[in-house]
């Protein structure tokens, strides 16, 4: 048995409730204050215990670029990050847009994931918009289909794969990028206007990638104000805090790249007034010999699993920006509903995957203490409050600090 003792819990929209969580094989069997037990104890003093956190975005590199991440390495890195479900992304070789190229990345997972992985599938082959992927097939093995890195500009195939989507209720998760534009903001939100046209037509639950511009939370309200429940969006945290004046070199170069203070304005709005219903940190590792080229000679992405909790928590949920209830919907309770992931929370009987976060101290984040094989990130040396003391899965602490 383990005993959780002396952290504190949500309760309510704002309030937090020092209990014991008594967890017996891989179950929680008792929240109380007090509990006394013949078992392992956690000492969870001044920290936040939460249900672990799910990101829906995320690359994991493997099978195929396995010198950037591994599916071993990329989940240790989200446990040290507080999360204990994450879906990763398709970009691999071989690229998963048949059942026989998605069970080569699942038997991966299987063999060496520490914490839930739910892979896309493709929605074109080779996410090279010409054909359409086997979705029929991936289907009962997926939950939902992206082209993420690209996006899908042939709209013809995108609308046939919208309603085959519908059929086996798949969310089709959209990196929404107009080829002509492509990364200016005209790129996103042209991208997203016309996306949720298709969204519309079809009624398949559609999701926006990493939404980054004023015009495209724009149209995603105007869409839920007409009554399209199912079209909804993540942003990120580093589209939040970062705008492009704050660009030093390669560990701040991503896509979506970083928008104007305007635009970073926007997206503080849209997490502040739901029109993103989850944060997602697209974790996309990197070489260190690649992200130290010139800025324009190396590629697009930065790592953020292991920073993407204490950035929410210090820069909203700590300022009173935002509610811990409304930091758990962004985080948990919002991707698992939107992506089908089943329930995850802190009540008796539930599984016991728990994160323990250290509200109380500031932590400053080093380069050493990076569990993913990238080191890309622009947030090396920020200090933050939230980072994770514990991650647990299945009642057993795969991470400690």
């Amino acid at each position: 048995m383990l005993l959780i003792k002396n952290g504190f819990i949500v309760k309510g929209e704002n309030e937090l409730e020092e209990i014991d969580i008594l967890v017996d094989n891989d179950v929680i069997v008792k929240m109380e204050k007090n509990i006394k037990a013949d078992a392992k104890v956690i000492d969870a003093k001044g920290c936040l215990v939460m249900p672990g956190a799910v990101d829906v975005h995320v690359h994991f590199r493997e099978p195929g670029f396995v010198n950037k991440e591994t599916i071993k390495t990329g989940t240790e890195s989200s446990a040290k990050g507080g999360f204990t479900a994450v879906m990763p992304m398709p970009n691999l070789n071989p690229c998963p847009d048949n059942y026989e190229n998605l069970k080569k990345e699942m038997d991966i997972i299987e063999k060496d994931a520490v914490i839930d992985c739910y892979p896309y599938g493709t929605v074109t082959v080779a996410e090279a918009d010409k054909q359409m992927a086997d979705i029929e097939a991936m289907a009962p093995y997926v939950k939902a289909i992206t082209d993420d890195g690209r996006g899908v500009n042939n709209l013809e195939i995108l609308e046939h794969a919208c309603r085959i989507a519908k059929k086996f209720n798949l969310v089709v998760a959209s990196h929404a990028e107009d080829n002509f534009y492509k990364y200016a903001p005209e790129g996103e939100f042209v991208a997203v206007r016309r996306e949720i046209e298709i969204a519309k037509r079809t009624g398949v639950k559609y999701h926006f990638c990493h939404m980054s511009t004023k015009e495209s939370f724009d149209a995603i309200r105007q869409a839920r104000k007409e009554g399209y429940k199912n079209i909804t969006c993540e942003i990120t945290p580093h589209h939040l805090v970062l705008s492009e004046d704050m660009i030093k070199d390669g560990n701040w170069k991503m896509n979506p790249p970083l928008r104007s203070k305007a635009n970073m304005k926007a997206t503080i709005e849209a997490l502040l007034d739901g029109t993103a219903d989850m944060i997602a940190c697209d974790h996309a590792p990197h070489t260190e010999e690649e992200k130290s080229r010139e800025y324009d000679k190396c590629p697009n992405g930065i790592i953020g699993i292991e920073t993407s909790l204490p950035i929410i928590y210090t820069e909203f949920v700590k300022t009173g920006l935002i509610s811990y209830k409304k930091f758990l919907d962004l985080t948990v309770y919002n991707p698992n509903r939107v992506f089908n992931l089943g329930t995850r929370d802190l009540k008796v009987g539930e599984i016991a995957d728990i994160a323990i976060l250290d509200i109380e101290n500031p932590h400053t984040y080093t380069k050493e203490e990076i569990l993913s094989k990238g080191k890309n990130s622009p947030f090396i040396g920020n200090t933050y409050y939230g980072f994770t003391k514990y991650t647990i899965k299945n009642g057993k602490a795969i991470y400690k600090k």
